[in-house]
């Protein structure tokens, strides 16, 4: 058996229940990873960040649910930016089929198992 990859997955809190889906997909058995997500419904709490770069740190990789919230979303746009400083494979998948909004520096691309399965594979 593969060893659990471990993946953060960033989002806008507006599509919490994307995020839910995407949960949903690790419960499957043959899939060797859990996500984690660092989700606060009130504003940033003192110590946030530093809890959140420790989670970044272990993980393997990052997916970012990419949609129109992303763009104000400020504190999924600081985990990206987390990421990226510390150098972790950042995949976009886009969270509604009717929304291709697009984030400077994150390739993202359509929602399927078969992307979201390709990415964690690679990591």
């Amino acid at each position: 058996m593969a060893d659990t990859k471990v993946v953060f997955v960033a989002f806008a809190i507006e599509d919490e229940r994307q995020r839910d889906f995407l949960k949903g997909q690790s419960l499957s058995p043959r899939a060797p990873y859990e996500f984690i997500d660092m989700s606060v419904k009130e504003a940033y709490e003192t110590g946030w960040k530093a809890k959140v770069r420790t989670r970044l740190k272990r993980s393997n990789g990052v997916i970012v649910l990419v949609s129109k919230n992303s763009l104000t979303s400020t504190g999924q746009a600081w985990e990206i930016q987390c990421a990226a400083e510390e150098g972790k494979p950042i995949r976009g998948i886009w969270a509604y089929s009717d929304d291709r909004t697009t984030l400077p520096g994150v390739s993202t691309v359509a929602w399927s198992d078969k992307n979201i399965s390709d990415f964690i594979d690679s990591l």
